[in-house]
């Protein structure tokens, strides 16, 4: 039985329901609440280093629900922010993980982006990865 009616709906439930179930794996949580905080914060941070050209090339590959709060509050304006770093990067990771004494920014970043390249074509990972610092593209390994 459909969940929602709309099998492009159910679609994007079950794929968004599998890569949140990839991170708590990674990760070694068992709670999808979190592994959809530790998604949403991460592609925010690297949304918002990436080229606006890019940072839609990679939208287009996203799942449609994984799609919508990607872009959720996204101004394009300024973008890519000029914080380069990875420590500013991990910052924002840290920040949304503020009250979990146990959560490794480092590690919940690592986790998103074997997601990400997991179902994510080889070729975009590769342009993400061209355009960010180093040290930021190497958290895909």
């Amino acid at each position: 039985m459909s969940a929602t009616g709309l099998d492009v709906f159910d679609s994007t439930l079950q794929t968004t329901h599998i890569w949140l179930d990839e991170i708590c794996d990674k990760l070694g949580w068992n709670d999808r609440h979190k592994a959809y905080h530790a998604l949403r914060v991460v592609l925010h941070a690297l949304r918002d280093r990436l080229p606006v050209n890019e940072a839609v090339d990679l939208a287009a590959q996203l799942p449609m629900l994984v799609r919508g709060f990607y872009y959720e509050g996204w101004r394009p304006t300024g973008k890519p922010l000029k914080e380069r770093t990875l420590d500013h990067f991990l910052t924002h990771i840290t920040d949304a993980f503020l009250f979990d004494v146990e959560a490794d920014s480092q590690e919940i970043a690592r986790a998103v982006f074997h997601v990400l390249a997991w179902h994510v074509s080889a070729g975009e990972i590769h342009d993400v990865k061209q355009v960010l610092p180093g040290e930021i593209a190497d958290l895909f390994k």
